[in-house]
């Protein structure tokens, strides 16, 4: 299974999500592609500790290793081991200098080969000798690894990045340009300037011939050819009421269909208005949590049963799932939604210092468990978001039934005094 990727926005930096434990097989090697198994084959020749390799790929096959960041010149990840806190893991490779980038370009883009099948995810062969020929080496050899971690073995690699290592060959399997960008170029400019090379460079061996006579685009659009467009309607001022829909037979509860066509008129005007898209990004349950939680009296009218019903109906869960996430959206929108549905775990720094603060507070001592603290009783819990606010939950005295309580902040002890009353 391949682990879903999520770029960056200057395309040199990409995060892909941990993948799930897989049943491992010695007899077959740890990476599909010839050019993944090569990743591995420098990491086994890196190290002289074979312990730690298998370890490591037990590791990685437990599914230990957390999301994994590749940027230029490095991959980072926390690995899970045998204590509560994870370990950070990084692996540095040397980047290409604008000189051998040139170069490698060059040589790629004269052969069309090269470039259709970096397009299919593939990497021939052919393309590392090519760039072996300019002198360009782009699989790694062991000395061009440098593995770093904050675990105390002095390994070299320790266990944790023997399992980043593995785990990297499999980022390797489904995307080449993953190395390419560790060699520090991303895919979106790599893709533009091989294109643009490869044009210049057909140009160049096609031979010359008479003119073709051609007609300008300016000329060929003009006004005799195509009729003006008309000028665009006013938009009204407010997006206006959905039309009344009837009673139908065997149809669904028409309130919510109502509500429905009302948030989409909304949105509609939104988009008229401003140019943009208040709801770029959100997903299907994202969606529904929102327009759910939109109503002003969630779960006391007949309109509000119904609108739970269908929303619930159309994402496969159920109305109970549906009011909790409400809450958790109320309580902080999207990112409040994301605290109740993932846990986390956060690097070193304000969740480290949660617990001393609660303490010296005179809060009693709370159990941490990745992005969560929760008191001796059970009954009141801190989430930390993404965002650095504490989220406060609560549940009934032996139930493991946590619901979104009070206004999230950004220090734990005004968190949890709000959500203690």
């Amino acid at each position: 299974m391949s682990p879903a990727a999520r770029p960056g926005p200057d395309d040199l930096r990409r995060t892909f999500d941990a993948v799930p434990a897989r049943t491992p097989d010695a007899r077959t090697p740890f990476a599909d592609s010839w050019w993944g198994r090569a990743w591995v084959d420098a990491l086994e020749t890196l190290s002289m500790d074979e312990g730690r390799l298998a370890r490591g790929r037990a590791y990685a096959d437990g599914g230990h290793v957390a999301a994994v960041t590749v940027t230029p010149g490095r991959v980072i990840a926390y690995v899970h081991g045998s204590r509560p806190r994870p370990y950070r893991a990084e692996l540095r490779l040397r980047t290409f200098t604008a000189s051998d980038w040139d170069t490698f370009l060059d040589a790629v883009a004269a052969r069309p080969g090269h470039l259709s099948a970096l397009l299919d995810k593939e990497m021939p062969h052919s393309l590392v000798d090519t760039a072996g020929e300019t002198g360009i080496r782009l699989l790694p050899a062991a000395g061009d690894l440098d593995p770093d971690c904050s675990c105390p073995d002095r390994g070299w690699p320790c266990k944790h990045v023997a399992a980043l290592c593995f785990q990297t060959a499999r980022l390797l399997d489904s995307d080449p340009f993953v190395l390419l960008l560790m060699r520090g170029r991303g895919e979106r400019e790599l893709l533009d300037e091989l294109g643009r090379r490869n044009a210049e460079h057909s140009a160049r061996e096609r031979p010359a011939g008479p003119a073709v006579p051609s007609v300008a685009a300016e000329d060929a659009l003009t006004d005799r050819y195509l009729p003006p467009l008309p000028a665009p309607l006013p938009v009204p001022p407010h997006p206006g009421a959905p039309p009344a829909y009837p009673e139908l037979p065997g149809a669904r509860d028409p309130l919510g269909l109502d509500h429905l066509a009302t948030d989409a008129a909304a949105r509609a005007h939104a988009l008229l208005t401003t140019g943009a898209d208040p709801l770029a990004g959100l997903g299907t349950w994202q969606d529904a949590v929102r327009i759910a939680a939109s109503r002003p009296t969630a779960g006391l009218t007949a309109t509000t049963r119904a609108l739970y019903r269908e929303l619930a109906f159309a994402t496969g869960r159920n109305t109970t799932d549906l009011a909790r996430a409400v809450a958790a959206w109320r309580q902080g929108g999207a990112q409040g939604l994301e605290v109740l549905e993932n846990a986390w775990d956060p690097p070193a720094g304000p969740f480290d210092r949660a617990r001393p603060a609660l303490t010296a507070a005179g809060f009693p001592r709370y159990q941490p468990w990745r992005n969560r603290l929760t008191d001796p009783s059970g009954t009141l819990q801190l989430r930390f978001g993404h965002d650095g606010r504490w989220y406060g939950y609560e549940s009934d005295p032996g139930q493991d039934d946590w619901w979104p309580r009070a206004v999230p902040d950004s220090d734990p002890v005004g968190a949890l005094t709000t959500l203690r009353g």
